[in-house]
């Protein structure tokens, strides 16, 4: 579970927050939150360069790395009312893809084990057959709930003859017992993958997929107050799942397999702070950010604030205050 600070570039926390070391317990012993790198792109299918995601996320922001973020809309800092801290990038080789996701539910495994919420900066998707695998070994197989954010299903068999792969993590926890098919929702599906035979492995599972022609006919809250029963059903706690190639390529170009038409920046955030704000996440994973493919800086900007969105919804929700999107902001 080592890790080398930051692997690729000089080592700096999230927005300025305290650093811990995931092997010194007492680092991190009354931590709300972890947040950890996951810097591996080997499970890509196209265009790789997510493994520099997680250098990127954390730096993006146009303000001083200080640790204060107050949001806006709730009125609360996370950074404050939570104590999050940067365990740094996990020791992650590009040439060992399946010891690489070891080391990774490994310290997911550790980090819920002590009461904490994980927040993985990735890589490519291939990281999520790992970082859910961990939780569930200490919360129970079968005892979390997944929402899943993305232009793709990631339920293939295999890819390019691998078990393993950013096509394919979906399908390996169903398949280990670490998520039940039929409460794992999936939001923005779109494009031209997969064929038949995967879509009917995945309707045999129970799994319910909310393609983006239907999220805009029916609209997005009605699709999340849906989701919101199935995933509190019979589960102990929920999983986020956010590829950043959930939105639109014009606004997040930043990632290896782009598909056009998908959701706005502002649909996917206001979708992240309802579900950390109604429902008990238990991890979150952010994923395929790939900087060289990005124009100024605005898909890491938008990861950055995906994550201070569950943040700043997390302390909300902890903080017992209400909120409703339609009250006047001075009035919250």
């Amino acid at each position: 579970m080592a890790n080398l600070g930051n692997m690729y570039g000089p080592k700096f926390t999230f927005l300025g927050i305290g650093e811990c070391d995931l092997e010194v317990p007492s680092s991190y012993a009354d931590a709300d939150v972890i947040i950890v790198g996951a810097p591996i792109d080997s499970g890509t299918s196209h265009r790789s360069g997510a493994k520099f995601g997680p250098q990127a996320i954390r730096g993006g922001d146009y303000l001083p790395h200080d640790a204060e973020r107050p949001h806006l809309a709730l009125r609360i800092d996370s950074l404050k009312a939570l104590k999050v801290l940067d365990a740094g990038d996990l020791l992650m080789p590009g040439g060992d893809l399946v010891s690489s996701l070891a080391v990774l539910a490994d310290a997911t495994e550790k980090i819920s084990s002590a009461g904490i919420i994980p927040v993985i900066l990735g890589g490519d998707h291939s990281i999520a057959s790992a970082d859910v695998l961990g939780i569930a070994r200490h919360r129970g197989m079968g005892r979390i709930s997944m929402v899943h954010f993305d232009a793709h299903a990631d339920t293939g068999d295999t890819q390019f003859g691998a078990l393993v792969g950013h096509g394919t993590p979906m399908r390996r926890l169903i398949e280990s017992g670490a998520v039940r098919g039929d409460r794992f929702l999936q939001l923005g599906l779109r494009g031209y993958w997969p064929d038949s035979t995967t879509l009917d492995w995945m309707r045999d599972q129970g799994m319910r997929s909310y393609e983006m022609t239907e999220i805009h006919h029916r609209g997005l809250n009605t699709v999340l107050d849906e989701s919101f029963e199935r995933l509190t059903d019979d589960c102990d706690g929920v999983f986020l799942s956010v590829d950043i190639d959930v939105v639109d390529p014009g606004m997040a170009p930043g990632t290896g397999t782009p598909e056009p038409g998908g959701m706005t920046s502002r649909e996917l955030l206001e979708s992240v702070r309802r579900i950390c704000l109604e429902l008990p996440v238990v991890g979150i994973d952010i994923v395929e950010v790939a900087p060289p493919f990005d124009s100024a800086d605005i898909t890491a900007i938008l990861a950055n604030r995906v994550v201070l969105e569950a943040l700043s919804a997390i302390a909300k929700r902890r903080s017992g205050e209400t909120y409703s999107p339609t009250q006047n902001l001075l009035d919250r």
